[in-house]
């Protein structure tokens, strides 16, 4: 197969962006069928928030190993079975009478086979198709194409609630994940063996799990997670509790990845120009300054509007910073593998984020101490990203033979 990477650079970033866009913005749809499936039927909302929680979850464990398959046997495959299982997975949840069902479908299935056109699969395709002084910046265009799928789906989703009901619209909006099988098409296909000494998979992870810049910077990204998480499936419920309108829920999540749109390009631009980790850190920073603003200032359309632009320009614009650093470090070899590695800590603090603020909700009857320690992870990360060593591994060359 021709490599793609070298014949059609822009073709494998607009497929990959658009996959992404595709495969983020649905599974994001599912906050605003949070309150409606719950109250038809019977749910709690720690029931509904595990099964995204534990999407979430596999999503990250599952990304290390969809890295792994995609240097073997290329993106384009992965990809395609990743939108094909995991699209079927949401649309049979909409059928699930049962929070264990539902937890298997939304949760076990659609997050297990989403990592095939999640981002460690999908970036590093984009990222290995252009030179290095490239990627940073198109990394953080494929992942504000993301977010735009947010923009896209979340209302969408509400306003087929309104018109069909929840399960039709889950229907629905599950069904549109079958176009990421056509697009990963455009991806490339698995790449040529590769020549002389190589690093095996075991020993690339040990590296990496022994390097101090990639832990600390892992870290952080479990912070983002917990943050992404909480607030994408929790923030709709929250602003109705609050007493404002379900579809302002609904356009808050929009708007968030409207402003990432933004956010993730421009911090792409300032990765490929200024220390990534700086910028990342001070990306975490500003987190916990809006979200503090956002909760001592009255909850208003305004002030829900204001948040939700603030925090989609602190949005995913952490991915390609940390995805740009894990390569800065390691180099492509095992790029894929280890950005998912990587990622894989964003989802446990996904799932933690997700399922701590629903128990903490059902006990409390508030989201008030969640906050709070989204606020407090803030600084955490912050802190973690300003020091973390980024400097590129120099490699011996494997010895000539004689």
């Amino acid at each position: 197969m021709v490599q793609s990477g070298v014949k059609r650079p822009l073709l494998v970033l607009l497929a990959g962006g658009l996959t992404l866009m595709i495969a983020f913005g649905t599974r994001q749809s599912y906050s605003v069928f949070l309150k409606p499936m719950t109250s038809d039927l019977g749910w709690s909302r720690e029931a509904f928030a595990l099964a995204l929680g534990l999407a979430q979850l596999l999503w990250g464990v599952a990304q290390p190993f969809a890295g792994a398959m995609a240097v073997r046997y290329g993106a384009a495959r992965v990809a395609a079975i990743g939108a094909l299982v995991s699209g079927a997975g949401m649309v049979a949840s909409a059928f699930a009478s049962s929070p264990g069902m539902f937890q298997l479908t939304a949760g076990v299935i659609v997050g297990t086979f989403g990592a095939g056109v999640g981002f460690a699969t999908i970036l590093a395709a984009i990222a290995q198709s252009y030179p290095p002084e490239k990627r940073t910046i198109v990394m953080g265009i494929g992942t504000s194409l993301a977010s735009f799928g947010q923009f896209v789906f979340v209302p969408l989703g509400q306003e087929f609630i309104v018109a069909y009901g929840w399960q039709t619209a889950l229907i629905m909006i599950g069904s549109c994940a079958f176009a990421g099988v056509f697009l990963a098409g455009a991806l490339p296909g698995a790449p040529p063996a590769p020549t002389g000494h190589q690093q095996s998979w075991s020993e690339a992870t040990r590296e990496a799990l022994a390097h101090p810049g990639f832990l600390m910077v892992s870290a952080a990204y479990f912070v983002c997670g917990f943050h992404v998480a909480f607030i994408g499936a929790h923030l709709p419920a929250y602003l109705s509790d609050q007493g404002l309108d379900p579809r302002i829920g609904a356009w808050a999540i929009a708007m968030i990845g409207a402003g990432n749109i933004i956010g993730s390009t421009v911090a792409g631009l300032l990765g490929s120009r200024f220390r990534k980790r700086i910028v990342l850190g001070l990306i975490y920073f500003l987190r916990a300054v809006v979200i503090t603003a956002f909760i001592l200032l009255p909850t208003t359309v305004e002030t829900a509007m204001a948040f939700a632009v603030a925090m989609g320009l602190l949005w995913l614009s952490t991915v390609p910073l940390t995805t740009g650093i894990v390569g800065q470090i390691f180099g492509m070899q095992h790029f894929a593998m280890l950005n998912g590695l990587a990622f894989m800590m964003h989802q446990v603090g996904a799932i933690i984020g997700v399922w701590l603020a629903g128990r903490l909700f059902d006990t409390t009857g508030s989201y008030a101490v969640t906050w709070w320690i989204a606020v407090a992870l803030g600084v955490i990360a912050a802190a973690f990203c300003f020091p973390a060593n980024d400097r590129a591994i120099v490699r011996q060359p494997a010895p000539a033979m004689r």
